[in-house]
């Protein structure tokens, strides 16, 4: 009984590392001095004609936004650091 119980939290500890490990890609190894600073990266998104609610840089190396695009739509974004192109993103109809 009590090796079940273990072997299930187990499998449930592995799915949960599964599915972090799919939120946020990877975007770059590249080093930080390479990626274009966070001031011209949203000025960038800006031209692109997002409005950021938040910004971050994630794990994965990446520029992360939430906000909406210029549907009004919400928006989650991951962005190269080096060049600014899109890596994932998600949209809300």
């Amino acid at each position: 009984m009590k090796a079940t119980v273990v072997k299930g939290l187990m499998a449930l500890g592995l799915s949960m590392t599964a599915t972090l490990a799919l939120a946020s890609p990877t975007c770059t190894e590249a080093p930080q001095d390479a990626w274009l600073s966070t001031d011209e990266m949203k000025q960038r998104i800006g031209e692109m004609g997002y409005e950021i609610k938040a910004f971050k840089t994630t794990d994965g190396h990446c520029y992360e936004i939430y906000g909406w695009d210029d549907q009004q739509r919400r928006v989650e974004i991951y962005f190269d650091p080096v060049d600014g192109s899109i890596v994932e993103q998600e949209i809300d109809d």
